[in-house]
């Protein structure tokens, strides 16, 4: 299963507003990017990914599961868009800063390290394990 990274400013959608939204989740909607559209459309049925709060805080928060695969964006009056439903599944119990991310070395190619505004990205297997360990899971 490939694992994700998906971004959302704080003041717009928090972690606190994931976990809050229980066992029915929410939709992961609003992407305008091609590069993420193709990552949002690759993401599976059981897939998990780290939340980041950008922008206000900049970091790793918590993880969620996809809870419904890719379908059309109903506010995308292009048509071109779509995307899916996520649960909260746990928080990380230490955060983990984009500043400590790019400090790892073992981290210097993850796609938040090098295209950090990208909204939705792929994680490597070793990168999940990385920051799921440095975030005391």
């Amino acid at each position: 299963m490939a694992h994700w990274l998906i971004k959302t400013e704080p003041g717009n959608w928090s972690w606190q507003d994931q976990v809050k939204a229980g066992e029915k989740g929410t939709f992961w909607n609003g992407i305008r990017n091609h590069s993420a559209k193709l990552n949002l459309m690759a993401m599976r049925l059981g897939e998990q990914a780290f939340f980041y709060h950008s922008n206000e805080g900049k970091e790793i928060v918590g993880i969620v599961e996809v809870i419904k695969p890719y379908y059309p964006d109903p506010s995308d009056p292009s048509g071109k868009f779509g995307m899916v439903d996520v649960r909260a599944v746990e928080g990380l119990k230490k955060p983990i800063s984009l500043d400590a991310i790019k400090a790892n070395p073992r981290l210097k190619k993850m796609v938040l390290v090098n295209n950090s505004r990208l909204s939705v990205q792929p994680v490597s297997e070793i990168e999940w394990k990385i920051i799921r360990a440095e975030g005391g899971l």
